[in-house]
């Protein structure tokens, strides 16, 4: 396993070399000003950082986004706009307390009424239908405001990931809730950040300005008062090897989404550095819907889990760049469970077996198994705008290995993200591909929950009876060893003995840098790219 956060060059420090030969380290001060310019992967869906769900828009919108609380490496949780929290005794109430020098970008008061505004609106599927914040903020049973400081949540029913959410949530001034632009986003739609959205071109990039009267960054920071830059601006660059050609001729300053091949362009280079690190959540899997489709019959699911062999698949892709998973969270993840690990997978007797078993047992002229007359088909349903770090390449290399080893035709489907809404549904599509990054067992409970439960992402479709007393059993405690067990009888039934999902690799984030660029780097806990907050240039 990789470790989690690795940095390859000393960018952040000047070089001085003495009489003796002897290297000697020096941090250089941080300056004021300048414009940094950053070539992104993934543009984003929609602007406003409540209903984007992907997670390589994390880095753009939580310039001008703030939550509750911070984290800290191992999880816990530290003050930003909250200067503290607790929990009642019985686990239902969560009440914050609030900064009071704290203002929207706009200008508008951030006090209890405009916090509460955030949560009652989570709660409106008329705004949220189809997120994953609906389902969590459908939890609650009340929001109070004791005084003007302060804010109490109280659950319909002790919840334990409901922290996380609730620490996370990034918060939108009060004029937000009546602009035209409250679904797609947009400057009306202030935040807390230190950085206020200029101007958006769509398709080509999305510019900020800082916050001068910024001065409440988390306790983590690595400064205080408002951004070193002046502006940052990030470019939609979604080729990878054109994201790479832009930095090493001084077009962008930064980019994220380094590809395995590129990534020795940066390695040990003076003139840059490169960090990678791994993603919580769950992983990149190929989720196997139960009602629709070949994919009903566990046989067939067992026979795509047992027959690829996805190891070769990604060291060919990424060159050794990327993480094999077996389970369904991240290894970085508290609630890891690594049980898994090697215990399926690359046996392709037994996968034709079962495929035989299922009846599936003549092939056309093309070598694709049938029964009835009809092939075995499977449609892969990719949405557009999560298709990043050669995945599209990935998914070709799976179906190519499919076809061979198994006699199984698995198209691949890109979709729109209108289209993609709909699949989900009708829930008339074979598998869908996804990965996400959400902690605390929020991935987990979002992709296997039963979908009339409030799985929102239930991909696979389940609804086996034997998963709700894990997930509910999860849910009821603080304590993560316990949570841990749950997870893992989870993880061994949905993966080893149903195959509702195939695991393929835990998505890392990946950042390159002119060694004038310093300050980058990722959040401590999610380990997704930071902010520019902390950024500076020794040259501008």
């Amino acid at each position: 396993m990789k470790s989690s956060v690795h940095v390859r060059s000393l960018s952040a420090l000047a070089l001085l070399v003495l009489s003796s030969g002897q290297p000697l380290y020096a941090a250089e001060q941080p300056q004021q000003g300048g414009t940094l310019t950053w070539g992104v992967e993934t543009e984003p869906n929609t602007l406003n950082p409540q209903l984007n769900g992907q997670s390589k828009a994390e880095l753009i919108l939580r310039v001008a986004y703030e939550s509750l609380l911070a984290r800290k490496p191992d999880g816990s949780y530290i003050p930003w706009l909250a200067t503290g929290y607790n929990v009642s005794d019985d686990g239902k109430t969560y009440t914050f307390t609030l900064r009071d020098d704290v203002k929207f970008s706009n200008g508008e008061k951030f006090d209890a009424a405009a916090v509460a505004a955030n949560f009652r609106h989570a709660q409106d599927p008329a705004y949220c239908a189809g997120s994953s914040i609906c389902a969590l903020a459908g939890r609650i049973a009340s929001v109070a405001t004791p005084d003007a400081h302060t804010v109490s949540i109280t659950l319909k029913d002790v919840y334990s990931p409901f922290l996380s959410f609730a620490a996370g949530l990034k918060l939108i001034s009060p004029s937000s809730w009546s602009s035209p632009q409250l679904k797609s986003g947009g400057t009306d739609i202030a935040g807390t950040g230190p950085f206020i959205l200029k101007r958006y071109e769509k398709g080509q990039q999305i510019e900020y300005v800082r916050n001068p009267g910024y001065h409440w960054a988390s306790a983590n920071a690595k400064h205080q008062g408002a951004a070193y830059l002046e502006g940052v601006t990030y470019r939609f660059l979604p080729e990878s090897s054109v994201r790479t050609g832009a930095l090493l001729s001084g077009q962008v300053d930064v980019i994220e989404g380094v590809s395995g091949n590129d990534a020795g362009e940066f390695k040990d280079n003076p003139d840059f550095s490169y960090q990678h690190a791994l993603n919580t959540g769950t992983p990149y899997s190929l989720f196997l819907n139960v009602k629709y489709g070949p994919t009903q019959d566990v046989n067939v699911r067992q026979a795509i889990l047992q027959g690829l062999d996805i190891s070769p698949i990604l060291q060919s892709i990424y060159r050794g760049e990327r993480t094999r998973v077996w389970g369904i969270t991240s290894p970085v993840d508290p609630l890891y469970d690594a049980s898994l690990s090697g215990k399926y997978g690359n046996n392709p007797t037994l996968a034709n077996q079962l495929l035989d078993d299922a009846g599936w047992k003549t092939r056309g002229a093309d070598g694709i198994r049938t029964k009835d007359g009809q092939p075995l088909r499977i449609e892969i349903i990719q949405a557009q705008a999560t298709v990043r770090d050669q995945r599209d390449v990935l998914l070709q290399a799976i179906q190519a290995q499919a076809r061979q080893r198994l006699g199984i035709d698995l198209k691949i489907r890109y979709v729109d993200s209108g289209t993609y809404t709909e699949v989900r549904k009708t829930g008339q599509f074979g598998s869908i591909a996804n990965s996400n990054t959400d902690t605390d067992g929020i991935d987990i409970e979002n992709h296997y929950l039963p979908v009339e439960g409030g799985g929102s992402i239930n991909y696979s479709r389940t609804d086996a009876p034997e998963i709700i007393p894990l997930l509910k059993g999860a849910s009821l405690t603080q304590d993560n060893a316990q949570r841990k067990t749950f997870y893992g009888q989870l993880q061994n039934f949905a993966v080893l003995q149903q195959a509702l999902a195939i695991p393929l690799y835990e998505p890392e984030d990946q950042i390159a840098a002119a060694a004038y660029v310093h300050g980058v780097g990722f959040r401590p806990f999610k380990q997704m790219p930071e902010n520019a907050y902390d950024v500076w240039l020794s040259k501008h």
